[in-house]
């Protein structure tokens, strides 16, 4: 296929997508699944608010930052860094959410994940099964410094991304994520990690634990999930933003 048409129809996509021209997009860009999210960002910035057909965006210029949320799962997470692929973002971090599978961990606590098993499927079409899905490791290491500099304990691990959300009540896949040792479950980390490879997209993540779905009573209900909204999406998003802030400092002196 001819490479300016890809690019064209991409562009083309994006824009109806997200509502927001590619040229307003910012050389940074915090990835989310929560409207939430971007509706703070706007907030924060001034800056407007915008919708599209499927996702919504808000762009920054003064700090070179734009944030897009993707909606939820694989397939969309994948649709978003293969579209951003064609501006050419110099570093994308996700703000997502987690279950928290370790006993000590509690719900507000941040998980840095170095890799995630890849589950879900989707990233089996940009590479074979025995390639990690891994992290980008400049910006999971301005995540640790900006994240020790503000004395803030977290967590570093491994992710398992699923495709099945509907995971809890399956007695074999509970079994099977405690032989696998990992630390967190989610859906979008092992695409993001390797369609970012894939399209030469630096990315990271910056997960807060939202439930502690193997404990009895740890499973996310709406109400627990509107608590940990409001009471947490103000700092982790300030914290994604200090982090890109850094990388793009990083990146000025390097």
């Amino acid at each position: 296929m001819d490479p300016k048409l890809e690019e064209k129809i991409a562009h083309d996509t994006l824009e109806r997508y997200a509502g927001s021209k590619p040229g307003d997009f910012q050389p940074y860009v915090l990835l989310t699944n929560f409207p939430s999210y971007v509706r703070r960002f706007a907030e924060f910035s001034g800056q407007p608010f915008l919708q599209g057909s499927m996702m919504s965006v808000g762009h920054w210029p003064a700090e070179g930052i734009s944030i897009l949320d993707f909606k939820v799962g694989s397939p969309a997470a994948a649709l978003a860094i293969d579209l951003l692929s064609f501006i050419r973002p110099k570093g994308c971090l996700m703000l997502g959410m987690c279950g928290g599978l370790r006993g000590k961990f509690k719900v507000g606590d941040y998980l840095l994940p170095i890799a995630a098993i890849r589950g879900e499927g989707t990233s089996d079409f940009y590479f074979p099964p025995q390639v990690p899905a891994l992290s980008n490791f400049v910006i999971q290491k301005c995540l640790s410094e900006v994240l020790d500099e503000k004395g803030i304990e977290y967590h570093i691990g491994i992710t398992h991304s699923t495709n099945i959300r509907f995971w809890e009540f399956s007695e074999a896949f509970r079994n099977q994520l405690i032989a696998e040792r990992v630390q967190g479950i989610e859906m979008e980390c092992a695409t993001l990690f390797t369609a970012g490879y894939k399209r030469r997209v630096p990315v990271g993540a910056l997960l807060l634990i939202s439930d502690l779905p193997l404990e009895e009573t740890g499973i996310k209900t709406k109400q627990s999930s509107a608590k940990v909204i409001a009471e947490f999406t103000d700092p982790h998003l300030k914290h994604g933003l200090d982090v890109l802030r850094r990388l793009k400092g990083a990146r000025h002196q390097g």
